[in-house]
């Protein structure tokens, strides 16, 4: 199942890149460092190609899951779901979004900041809620609404670093959102850094 793969991958390296190329390499040396879900944002250019490209790159690796993120409207989805991406994601909750995921077989992690929210979208079929922006939510937020919905699926995103990744999944954090602390010292060092990062993550987990 899908959202159990996502859920045992972890982390979701959340991909800004400032060409189709940067995008690419920044997803490349990520999966090099172990993450394997891979969040393509529309703030990317050309995002969608870069999407199915990827997805034909790594066709051979079942760890390999790509997707879609800043997923802002319906013209998004339908980009998205045309190159292939096995989920959407966006910073806030559009019902939508939802239905067209539902209706197109495809995940749906919606932004959601409070327990309305959060409700709303389990609701409409998301079965990973994104917890945005993360830092300023805070990790108490999971465990206080994992007190009256232990069941839902709360993926924090902004605010996550090496550091506290360990507190957010000791918290009850099912993935993570790792946005620019994976590409900060691409500009200085080169996509290798990347893979370290990746690494510095997952072992901090260890």
């Amino acid at each position: 199942m899908l959202v159990e793969q996502l859920k045992e991958n972890y982390f979701f390296a959340v991909i800004r890149g400032k060409d189709k190329e940067d995008a690419k390499n920044i997803a490349r040396y990520a999966i090099k460092g172990g993450i394997y879900n891979i969040e393509i944002t529309f703030s990317t250019p050309k995002a969608d190609e870069v999407i199915k490209e990827l997805i034909e790159e790594f066709k051979d690796d079942n760890k390999v899951i790509v997707g879609a993120g800043t997923v802002m409207n319906l013209d998004h989805a339908a980009l998205a779901k045309a190159a292939g991406a096995k989920f959407l994601v966006s910073p806030h909750f559009s019902p939508e979004i939802a239905k067209y995921a539902v209706e197109n077989d495809i995940e749906y992690s919606p932004g959601c900041g409070t327990v309305t929210e959060v409700v709303n979208a389990t609701a409409a079929g998301a079965k990973i809620v994104k917890l945005f922006p993360g830092g300023t939510i805070g990790k108490g937020f999971i465990q206080a609404i994992h007190g009256p919905i232990p069941e839902v699926n709360l993926m924090p995103s902004g605010g996550v670093s090496a550091s506290n990744v360990k507190e957010w999944k000791e918290a009850g954090a099912c993935a993570v959102g790792i946005g620019s602390a994976l590409s900060a010292k691409v500009a200085t060092e080169g996509y290798e850094s990347v893979t370290r990062v990746a690494q510095e993550f997952i072992k901090a987990l260890d």
